[in-house]
């Protein structure tokens, strides 16, 4: 039980990863920090169902090896990543076919093979910005152990580059037509290359309008970038933001889409796990917030130095009025069990056609063999926007053309959906909107930034650097308010 007078430097609402990692930002630079939770587990949306030894994430976002915050957040140095097959897998006209997947080692021709694609595709079919050419650098997953975060060079550090190229399946991708997946390794090529600060610079259109005044063919987009952004935006309208969309493919072509071992919930237990004890505290409900003051539901007042909201967009708002509420996208997770897993390996597999409810299936079982029992094969399938009633029938259905076998005697396991699943960001977007509101009042999370796991880790660095710079005085950032002379109960009241 928290006593109504209890203080601390800083307290954080809400135990998601962004509220977790500025926690652990700030415990390590001396700070006492007070986690509060109004659920009984932490990690928000990242949260993982166990049910007859299979793990279930509630939303099934794949992750990239080159997000930088994940090798540079304190706390998630035991992380494993369990990658994907390099590229991924399209399904169109009733096959599918390996697209965007880099080869194992580089060489000298591969790189000369990428410099003649940039040559001789069309100026227009290159994404602009970027000077030269950098081709794409693979990364083949260790044999002797899963991944982890900083096997993996971030962009823009200093690990030299290594020539890569694409598998010849991709040269086989019918969907694309005679020529066009050279603009397509040019145009992943050229953005890979290109720093972030210049993609953030370029304006911000919706993604949709972006790719068709790059002069890409329609094809193209339709037949592999709508289905790949769609998988990485929850976003199948291409809406989004071209900024956000550019750095999406960026991350596409300079890591692996990949899975933590063990389901999404791994990543904020790890961080909780790091943090001193009794730092996070599960089932405090917040009901107000000041500068110097924080108002619990069931233990009255808690005075603080600075308070840190790491909430959903939503419950921010609620608050801190006046703060914007984004649109969301809605996603269903659909789990099937089989002891008979379709032949696709550990792909991501898309449908370039949109002949059904899902957006992107794969069998995680294969990515990650925790996920499921011996002998069993677990597949995951999201479904973006509303689903329909009969929402497990039409993905049933939609499976079994995308995996070529019968789906009738596949088990489902649990059907998750969420209304507000990833926060929108349509054009125009701030990828940067402020985390420091007034001195000792600041938010965090993936609504301030972009609505990846990037982006949360992201906005918990920038809030949390802004707090101890506040605080690096030594001085109060204001006056104490007084203790309350109510009862923690009458003052919840």
């Amino acid at each position: 039980m928290l006593e109504p007078a209890y203080q601390v430097d800083v307290v954080v609402v809400g135990a998601g990863v962004a509220g977790l990692s500025a926690a652990h930002r700030l415990t390590s630079a001396g700070v006492t920090t007070a986690v509060l939770e109004a659920a009984s587990f932490v990690g928000g949306r990242m949260a993982t169902e166990k049910t007859d030894g299979f793990r279930l994430d509630r939303i099934g976002q794949p992750l990239f090896t080159s997000y930088p915050q994940l090798a540079r957040s304190p706390g998630l140095d035991a992380l494993v990543l369990r990658p994907f097959a390099p590229g991924v897998l399209l399904h169109h006209d009733g096959r599918r076919h390996r697209a965007g997947a880099p080869a194992g080692a580089g060489s000298a021709r591969s790189a000369l093979h990428a410099v003649r694609a940039l040559a001789s595709a069309p100026r227009s079919a290159a994404l602009p910005g970027g000077r030269g050419v950098r081709a794409l650098r693979p990364v083949p997953p260790p044999r002797s152990r899963a991944a982890r975060p900083d096997d993996f060079a971030a962009p823009g550090s200093a690990a030299p580059a290594r020539p890569g190229r694409f598998a010849p399946a991709a040269d086989r991708a019918q969907p694309f037509g005679i020529g066009t997946p050279l603009r397509v390794r040019a145009a992943l090529a050229r953005i890979a290359a290109t720093p972030v600060e210049r993609l953030l610079a370029r304006p911000d259109v919706p993604a949709a309008q972006a790719l068709a005044e790059r002069g890409l063919p329609a094809r193209t987009v339709d037949g592999f970038l709508r289905p790949l952004l769609s998988a990485l935006l929850c976003d199948p309208d291409l809406t989004t933001s071209s900024r956000c969309a550019d750095l999406a493919l960026r991350a596409f072509a300079t890591g692996r889409l990949c899975l933590p071992e063990g389901g999404a919930e791994v990543l904020p237990e790890l961080l909780v796990s790091t943090l001193p004890p009794g730092t996070v505290r599960t089932g405090v409900r917040v009901t107000s917030v000041s500068t110097n003051t924080v108002t619990t539901a069931e233990h009255g007042e808690i005075r603080c130095r600075a308070v840190l909201v790491a909430t959903g967009a939503r419950t921010a708002a609620t608050l801190l009025p006046g703060l914007r509420v984004p649109g969301f996208h809605p996603v269903t997770v659909v789990h099937h069990t089989t002891d008979e897993p379709p032949g696709t390996g550990a792909h991501l597999l898309l449908d370039a056609e949109r002949g059904g409810p899902v957006a992107h299936t794969a069998v995680v079982s294969h990515v990650d063999p925790s996920r499921a029992p011996a002998g069993r094969a677990l597949v995951s399938s999201t479904v973006l926007g509303t689903p329909s009633a009969d929402v497990d029938t039409a993905v049933r259905r939609h499976l079994a053309r995308l995996y070529g076998t019968s789906t009738d005697r596949w088990e489902t396991l649990a059907v998750h959906h969420r209304a507000e699943a990833v926060p929108a960001m349509r054009a125009p977007h701030d990828l940067r909107r402020p985390v420091r509101l007034l001195a000792g009042l600041y938010v965090c999370g993936d609504h301030r930034d972009t609505s990846t796991l990037q982006g949360a880790l992201h906005s918990a660095h920038r809030a949390a650097a802004a707090i101890l710079a506040d605080l690096g005085t030594g001085r109060p950032m204001h006056s104490a308010d007084p203790l309350p002379t109510t009862t923690p109960r009458a003052a919840a009241a």
